[in-house]
């Protein structure tokens, strides 16, 4: 079974998740499905086939999650320190090409979400920053071409 690197916040976010789905939507859904099956004829009732599409998604869901959440090898980034980036750094870059300034944090695959600044650990942008320092420039092949950053600083908190 491989572990799947995760940082606490995304770990607790995993868990309020799974927790909204099987507390709130499973008898949501629940009883959605109930009220349909009251209208009678399940074979043309399109409120009992989402109801059911809706029932199935979620069930999926929750099992996507409680398989990463066991697989799960969190990291408490707090502990975490050094001068070269690694799993749960706090970047502060330059874009050599518009100067302008990009926040980042390197987490796992199943927390990254660029628009919160989070990138994943096998996204190509991180896997060019690990092992950098505080100075150093970098060349990163991305799908939307080359880029170019200069590294200002490296944080853990």
């Amino acid at each position: 079974m491989e572990k799947v690197p995760m940082t606490m916040e995304g770990y607790a976010s995993m868990q309020d998740e799974v927790k909204t789905l099987k507390s709130v939507e499973r008898p949501r859904i629940i009883h959605a499905i109930e009220e349909a099956r009251a209208h009678g004829d399940l074979s043309e009732n399109a409120e009992y086939h989402a109801a059911k599409e809706a029932q199935s998604w979620n069930e999926t869901r929750i099992g996507e999650l409680e398989d990463r959440l066991g697989r799960a090898e969190v990291i408490d980034t707090a502990k975490l320190s050094g001068e070269t980036i690694k799993f749960g750094a706090k970047l502060l870059l330059i874009d050599e090409d518009t100067d302008k300034e990009i926040k980042y944090q390197i987490v796992g695959d199943f927390e990254a979400d660029v628009k919160f600044g989070r990138i994943s650990i096998s996204s190509p942008i991180a896997r060019a920053l690990i092992g950098k320092k505080q100075g150093d420039r970098v060349e990163v092949n991305t799908p939307g071409g080359g880029k170019s950053y200069e590294i200002k600083k490296v944080a853990w908190n």
